[in-house]
């Protein structure tokens, strides 16, 4: 049986946790306390080997393009320690198309991209919102966080479509702050670019960051956890979009 809410560690799921941000988040959020849900659509070796390493944890694998996989993923997660706190909407795709390209950003990409950047998220938010309000009937109020990108704010980005599935996360999130409000905060994460495996060999990201943003550096994955816990951690705070690109949306 699931021990007594009161009794147990608050409890946060994140999406897409076994490697870059995602990874990074799981870690800052067992060492404030949390019972870490662990997901990843594949992955599962390294999965369980983060969560094995936790002092209170365990993973999951959903493929988050099928609804009733978001479903499965949330009800296993209440179910595991009979609670929900935060929600941490990190897992996201990406595609690199020349933004002058017009005809190669097809209708599959444009349907893929939104799907998982946009519909995905919502539809965590949908399923974990009894355990959420749930939580804030016990203390806290219930927490979402979404990673999005600072593609969704100014007009850069892998591609049209991707920017503009994470500008359609950002005005989700500000639609959701509302709708649940105040049980459940809703906020994000627009992060610009991370030094992680995916962007090692980006060089002229990395030389724009380095020689433009007045931080003169990218982002570490553990910067964008330190933002995350932040928005979790600041019980008036919801509807914002917290722009973590080193500065550089100043130049």
């Amino acid at each position: 049986m699931p021990q007594p809410l009161k009794r147990h560690p608050p409890v946060a799921l994140v999406t897409g946790a076994t490697s870059g941000i995602g990874r990074a988040v799981a870690l800052r959020l067992a060492r404030d306390g949390y019972a870490v849900i662990v997901h990843s659509r594949s992955s599962a070796e390294a999965g369980r080997a983060l969560a094995d390493s936790l002092d209170t944890a365990c993973y999951i694998q959903a493929d988050l393009a099928h609804d009733e996989e978001r479903f499965r993923l949330v009800k296993e997660a209440t179910d595991r320690w009979g609670r929900l706190d935060v929600l941490v909407n990190n897992a996201g795709v990406s595609r690199v198309i020349p933004h002058d390209d017009l005809l190669a950003a097809t209708p599959a990409d444009w349907q893929m991209l939104h799907d998982i950047n946009v519909v995905a998220p919502f539809r965590l938010v949908a399923a974990a919102e009894s355990a959420l309000r749930e939580a804030a009937r016990h203390g806290r109020s219930g927490c979402v966080v979404n990673i999005s990108s600072h593609a969704g704010v100014r007009p850069k980005g892998a591609s049209i479509p991707y920017a503009a599935s994470k500008a359609a996360l950002n005005h989700t999130t500000r639609l959701l702050a509302r709708a649940l409000a105040p049980d459940i905060r809703v906020n994000a994460v627009a992060p610009g670019l991370v030094d992680t495996p995916m962007t090692a060999d980006w060089t002229d990201a990395q030389r724009l960051w380095r020689e433009h943003a007045p931080m003169r550096r990218a982002a570490q994955p553990e910067d964008i956890a330190n933002s995350v816990a932040l928005l979790i951690a600041s019980d008036y705070l919801t509807g914002e979009v917290l722009l973590a690109d080193g500065g550089l949306n100043l130049t």
